[in-house]
């Protein structure tokens, strides 16, 4: 009998751990959300089009040590889609409200992509919420334009015309081993991005990608300097959205801040090397450490 795969399926990695999937009421968004493990608050964010399974691979690893909380955003996964802009304003109250409504003072927050940027605006604008925090490829600090394109346009194709090729691409876009992108995951997104209203949610979400919305929330130091949390940057070698010389960039702006990088991995570390992800969250969040 041959052994089995390192990863059978999304489900599967919480086949012998005990959690709960439900929707809470936020503000009156309905809000999917799955919860494990117990132990200090730990908060998980995902990126643009995404959905609490981006972190399917690390939530059994991390309930071992944390009481983890990952949840669609608003006008996400299978959470509401309210027809109006989620900037990243908008996006940070839906954290806050349900942090609220799940009864959790403070937390730390690793965030993934756009997951990233509402744990960093959230730690600048609301410190006393936040105890430490990951930024897991923000992506593009630097504000490029042909980045905001690119994923401008890739998204909305795959939304459009959600078939297998389209869906398939745009997940490939965020791995460096393209191999690793499952027929599960991408007929998960599939399902997402074919809900009723999708489009005009997506649209919603890709406001920020225009630079005239974009610059009230672009990455500058005169807010990501207000951020007094610990914060650990968690970079990749091979990120299609930004470059270790934006890390460096965005380091620099960070009162207190270091920078551990996860070699052969894209923008999507938590899925591709999930053993150095919990490592580094274990290390940072739990004992204090900078990741080795």
């Amino acid at each position: 009998m041959s052994p089995l795969p390192a990863h059978i399926g999304i489900w599967g990695e919480l086949s012998d751990v005990e959690h709960e999937l439900r929707f809470v009421d936020v503000a009156g968004v309905r809000t999917r959300v799955l919860r494990a493990g117990s132990g200090p608050e730990l908060i998980l964010l995902h990126g643009t089009g995404g959905h609490l399974e981006a972190y399917a691979r690390d939530i059994a690893g991390l309930a071992a040590d944390f009481r983890v909380t990952a949840y669609d955003m608003v006008g996400h996964g299978w959470s509401d889609l309210p027809d109006r802009p989620y900037t990243i304003d908008v996006l940070s109250a839906h954290l806050l409200g349900l942090m609220d409504a799940l009864g959790i003072d403070s937390a730390h927050l690793s965030g993934e992509s756009l997951g990233g940027w509402v744990t960093a605006w959230t730690a600048a604008y609301h410190p006393e919420r936040v105890e430490r925090l990951v930024l897991n490829t923000p992506g593009n600090i630097a504000n490029k334009p042909e980045v905001m394109v690119r994923m401008r346009d890739s998204t909305l194709a795959a939304v459009r015309d959600p078939s297998d090729e389209t869906v398939r691409r745009r997940v490939e876009f965020l791995f460096h081993d393209t191999s690793m992108v499952t027929d599960e995951l991408v007929n998960l997104r599939r399902a997402v991005y074919g809900r009723p209203g999708f489009l005009r949610a997506i649209e919603n979400t890709l406001v920020l990608q225009d630079p005239e919305v974009r610059k009230d929330f672009a990455w500058d130091p005169a807010w990501v300097g207000r951020i007094t949390a610990p914060t650990l940057l968690l970079w990749t070698d091979h990120d299609p959205t930004g470059g270790l010389d934006e890390a460096a960039l965005l380091q620099s702006w960070l009162p207190d801040a270091r920078l551990h990088v996860i070699e052969d991995a894209g923008h999507w570390p938590q899925w591709e090397k999930p053993a150095e992800f919990l490592r580094a969250h274990r290390d940072f969040l739990l004992l204090g450490k900078d990741p080795v």
